[in-house]
């Protein structure tokens, strides 16, 4: 055990945070993604019986995220024409809130087919077992300063 790091954060999860550098992503899915196909030519960490929005907010306690872009939160965009509600996104933004000065302007939204193309190359994918539909998201990591 540590001290100040939540644990919900295995060591192999902290270990794969660490190793990640400036502008590397991360993506946290939900139990609907084909995280061990999208991740094949990365890391794949299964977080199944916890939910995005836990792993989200633990993950932010110790993950900068980037300050050179303006969105370095992406959600997956709803296909158009399907009518699913995502209450979860709010519940993000809130999260996102606590641990950006840029609040909610940091969250911003991808196609779905070009949120698949940028998690086939992100650092790693944490698959969970959340059962929100649309519930990806996907982290860019800033630098640690001072």
């Amino acid at each position: 055990m540590l001290k100040g790091i939540p644990a919900i954060l295995s060591p192999e999860l902290l270990k794969v945070l660490c190793e990640m550098g400036h502008s590397d992503r991360l993506i946290i899915s939900d139990g609907n993604f084909p995280a061990e196909s999208m991740g094949k030519n990365g890391t794949v960490i299964r977080c199944d019986g916890h939910g995005v929005p836990e792993l989200l907010d633990a993950i932010l306690k110790v993950f900068p995220l980037d300050t050179y872009i303006q969105k370095p939160v992406n959600l997956m965009e709803v296909m158009p024409g399907d009518t699913v509600e995502t209450p979860i996104w709010e519940t993000y933004k809130e999260i996102v809130s606590r641990y950006d000065t840029r609040g909610e302007k940091a969250v911003g939204c991808v196609e779905r087919f070009a949120f698949y193309e940028e998690a086939k190359t992100a650092y790693a994918i944490i698959a969970t077992g959340e059962t929100a539909l649309y519930a990806n998201i996907m982290l860019q990591k800033g630098v640690v300063t001072g």
